[in-house]
């Protein structure tokens, strides 16, 4: 236990039933997640000895793997239980966890899922910034890009579906134009959100929220709680490119890296510029309740 970040090579990953030494954390090739990109995961945060709301995370894992119809290789006791070993036996205290639920590998490699038995991955690294941590006070540029988000018809945005090659697309078009991170439209025109983040507006002392085609983000949940806790009126509703522009101020939140600052979209300016005062308030009340373990599972008795 401690602060310590271990190297790549001291790191263990639960693969399929064991605790393994990163360099061994290997699954099969003709895995439906490989080959397909079908399958589920779900990333939580741990800070300060705390995983942040674990059973939500947990709760919503199992929700996607549901709704694809893909069979829960653990119980969710048993999964609660193998996330927080699987932290323990990397010594960290504050560190990002991803969990992968595979479709597993079929008799044939071929798209038929009959006969495959879902394969589970949860790896440990210390805590991954979205963005790096001295970009909380100067914000982020970013670009409303091309590409649009698979509308609900074809893949529900509540499904954390392994398959990000449109999330993909998204990122490297913001990338090649130069800057920090893109905000994907629905097929309607309308603001759905970034590659890995959920999108918050602050107009006029209220804030605003896309209410459709998202993943319902669990930071996202803990914003409107930390909302009613300081009386900032939260709504959720249809947001266009034009209500992004003329925001007073516009943030990203993510499990890796809670509350991010944008402070250009498409070349304008978002307020002064700078990150604004609700979201610095909001940043912190986030970071301090990570602090003290609220709504925390502890890791280390």
């Amino acid at each position: 236990m401690g602060d310590h970040f271990p190297s790549p090579s001291s790191l263990v990953v639960y693969v399929n039933g064991k605790y393994v030494p990163e360099a061994e954390a290997l699954i099969s090739v003709y895995d439906h997640g490989v080959l397909y990109g079908d399958g589920v995961f779900d990333t939580i945060c741990a800070w300060n000895g705390f995983l942040f709301r674990l059973d939500e995370h947990i709760e919503r894992l199992f929700r996607s793997m549901h709704a694809v119809r893909l069979g829960a290789p653990v119980t969710k006791s048993e999964l609660r239980e193998i996330v927080l070993e699987a932290v323990r036996r990397n010594g960290l205290k504050s560190a990002y966890v991803k969990i992968v639920a595979t479709r597993g590998v079929s008799v044939e490699p071929l798209l038929d899922p009959r006969g495959c038995k879902s394969g589970l991955i949860v790896f440990v690294r210390p805590f991954l910034w979205l963005i790096k941590p001295e970009r909380l006070d100067s914000g982020i540029r970013t670009k409303i890009v091309s590409v649009r988000r698979i509308p609900p018809a074809c893949l529900d945005p509540k499904v954390k579906s392994l398959n990000y090659q449109n999330q993909a697309m998204a990122k490297i078009e913001a990338i090649e134009a130069g800057v920090d991170e893109a905000i994907m439209l629905d097929v309607n025109g309308s603001v759905s959100e970034g590659p890995t983040y959920n999108l918050c507006l602050i107009s006029n002392g209220v804030l605003y929220t896309p209410a459709e085609n998202i993943l319902l983000g669990i930071t996202r949940e803990t914003i409107f709680e930390l909302c009613r806790r300081e009386g900032l009126n939260a709504i959720e509703r249809s947001v266009t490119s034009y209500d992004l522009y003329n925001a007073n101020e516009l943030f990203f939140c993510s499990t890796a890296g809670g509350i991010m600052p944008i402070v250009e979209v498409d070349g304008r300016q978002i307020g002064d510029g700078r990150p604004g005062a609700v979201t610095k308030r909001l940043t912190k009340l986030y970071f301090d309740m990570l602090e003290r373990g609220e709504h925390g599972t502890r890791i280390y008795e």
